[in-house]
């Protein structure tokens, strides 16, 4: 039995359509490793983003301790000189009790100054932490989304399958990220 050209174009073109049409989900897979990808993206930006945030406010903070340091310093040498002075003034006991107290409460300052600092290094180091997962996760993602595409190349769905073993494994660290605290 011949077939005509017109029956032979109709026979290819049902091959091709069910041909794409079995690659229609891996195309469906690169649309939602996209998205993903696009989504850890923006995770991974912000947490840099709050890491930078965080290291300005704990430089803030040992500069403002740091500042504290100086003035109690400071304190103490003027102290130093009222007693070593030999000009006396009535008022002069006064002074060295004055200054002796807030040498006191630079001390204490300082203290809670240096708590705090501590705190912010030890929530940058988290951030910092949480945008290392998400940058792993998007490389991972991203792997997966590449690898996925030389399916629709090669008409070899083993790529899919390592697509998804790559996808996997990126939204596991992502969803590590976001537990961190």
């Amino acid at each position: 039995m011949t077939s005509s050209p017109e029956e032979m174009q109709e026979l290819q073109e049902r091959a091709e359509q069910g041909h794409e049409s079995r690659l229609a989900p891996v195309s469906l897979t690169m649309a939602i490793l996209a998205v993903f990808v696009a989504a850890v993206s923006v995770l991974g930006h912000r947490a840099h983003t709050e890491e930078i945030i965080l290291q300005n406010r704990v430089t803030d903070t040992w500069a403002y301790y740091q500042a504290k340091n100086t003035q109690r310093q400071t304190t103490e040498l003027f102290l130093d000189l009222l007693k070593i002075s030999e000009f006396k003034h009535p008022d002069t006991e006064a002074l060295k009790r004055k200054y002796q107290d807030a040498i006191g409460g630079f001390a204490g300052r300082q203290d809670e100054i240096k708590t705090e600092a501590r705190k912010l290094e030890k929530e940058m180091e988290v951030e910092r932490r949480r945008a290392d997962r998400f940058d792993l996760a998007e490389s991972f993602l991203e792997v997966a989304l590449v690898v996925t595409s030389i399916t629709l190349l090669t008409r070899k769905r083993i790529f899919w399958g390592a697509g998804f073993v790559a996808a996997a494994i990126g939204l596991i660290v992502a969803v590590t990220g976001l537990a961190l605290h």
